[in-house]
């Protein structure tokens, strides 16, 4: 009869201690995945608001708190694994904002202009062709054997095929374009001289000035004006071999981008060309500018703002007056300058469309640290003067960094370091201009 009670104690003895190594399991389960969500959660902070592709915990840390939060549901330590990979997870996706209208304004603006300007240029274009009535029709060519050279000099053809650059080669009489194949006779586009690169250059110029969604023009329309005739391979292979032809060397009058732009050669432009409505171009846009001047007065995060709105509202003299005037000294800066607007501009037009700035941090580069209490608090009057004469001109240094913004509000990536430079106390200059939002 005694048995009964040490049979019931030793069956709740084993029942507590497989209990307890199921709590034991359960906790290194759980230590276990907190290791992997740790780590997911100093990869999310070190993204500081943006995403990346690949995450080296991320899989480890989910798979872990699900299998652990489907068999213990109720446990609490389990519960605060997944309320932690819950709120890392959504970081993980990127910091988000809510957008204003303001931020897209220099979209609708030029949308606008774009309007006007490509009705200007179709208007142009249909002139053009309509003056040439008796314009020769593009094809088949004029067969070189039984029409002469004298019986088409001065025609007029337009081109609605020509394909630049791919079908640019450098010939034994000069640089063309080929338009055309052998079985209807070819046009050799004379690209050599101010009547392409005038008009070409002044393309270039409205998509700089006006239009940043227009790509890399693949097929041009060109109405152009017969003026010789030679003999070329158009089509060389890899090893310059291909079949020699006759064609028709015409000199452009007009290029037309369908929908968007039409230039022309204009030698009274310093360019040399123009684009049609370009001396217009500054008056529309400047009603648009929110931001005229850079003051001398300006903070360093004020000044990036000031960049950015450049940039946004295509005020290219604004944007050089943010920049160092050390970076542009020479034309190779001038060059550099523009080559980095116009990646700017396709940034903020296929990328992001919005940044906002954080707290400059300044340093001083060279000369006297008037801010610097720690070793100020060695140094009496006379030392610092000392200092501040053989110090010379003090150049400081600020760094700001911005975060991007898509048109739904979602951060773009991780913050973005910009340098900026003050010398002798001057006016603040953005000094590495190429770096993105």
């Amino acid at each position: 009869m005694m048995r009964k009670p040490a049979l019931v104690i030793l069956a709740a003895a084993a029942c507590g201690l497989a209990l307890a190594a199921d709590d034991a399991a359960l906790r290194r389960l759980v230590g276990q995945a907190d290791y992997y969500v740790r780590e997911f959660e100093k990869e999310v902070a070190l993204q500081r608001g943006g995403e990346k592709m690949v995450w080296r915990s991320k899989k480890d840390a989910l798979d872990r708190v699900q299998r652990l939060k489907v068999a213990y549901p109720d446990d609490p330590e389990v519960e605060k694994l997944f309320q932690r990979v819950r709120s890392a997870l959504m970081k993980s996706k990127g910091d988000y904002t809510e957008t204003v209208a303001e931020w897209t304004a220099y979209k609708r603006n030029e949308q606008t202009l774009r309007n006007t300007l490509a009705a200007r240029a179709r208007e142009a274009w249909d002139a053009l062709v309509a003056s040439k009535a008796g314009a020769t029709k593009p094809y088949p060519t004029p067969d070189h054997k039984t029409t002469s050279l004298d019986e088409l000099k001065g025609r007029v053809v337009v081109l609605e095929d020509v394909e630049y650059p791919r079908r640019q080669f450098y010939g034994a009489t000069g640089e063309y374009v080929a338009c055309g194949k052998p079985s209807t006779g070819f046009y050799f586009i004379d690209i050599s001289g101010r009547d392409w690169l005038g008009p070409y250059e002044a393309v270039k110029r409205y998509r700089r000035t006006v239009d940043s969604g227009l790509e890399d023009v693949q097929k041009w329309c060109v109405a152009a004006e017969i003026v010789d005739i030679t003999a070329e391979n158009p089509n060389p292979n890899e090893d310059g071999v291909g079949s020699i032809s006759f064609g028709w060397v015409v000199k452009p009058l007009a290029l037309y981008v369908p929908g968007r732009v039409m230039a022309v050669r204009d030698d009274s432009c310093e360019a040399a060309g123009r684009f049609t409505g370009e001396e217009d171009v500054a008056a529309l846009k400047d009603a648009w500018y929110t931001v005229k001047e850079v003051p001398q007065d300006v903070t360093p995060e004020r000044l990036m703002e000031i960049f950015m709105t450049a940039i946004k509202e295509k005020n290219y003299p604004l944007y050089c007056s943010c920049i160092d005037p050390e970076r542009q000294k020479n034309e190779a800066g001038a060059d550099l300058l523009r080559y980095h607007w116009d990646l700017h501009q396709e940034r903020f037009h296929k990328e992001y469309v919005h940044a906002t700035f954080g707290k400059a941090k300044i340093t001083v580069q060279k000369g006297f640290d008037e801010a610097n209490a720690l070793e100020n608090f060695f140094l009496d009057d006379s030392q610092k003067d000392t200092l501040k004469k053989i110090g010379g001109v003090k150049i400081e240094e600020a760094v700001v960094e911005s975060k991007a913004y898509d048109e739904n509000g979602k951060q773009l990536g991780t913050p973005h370091p910009h340098k900026l430079v003050r010398r002798g106390g001057g006016r603040w200059y953005v000094e590495d201009y190429a770096p993105r939002f």
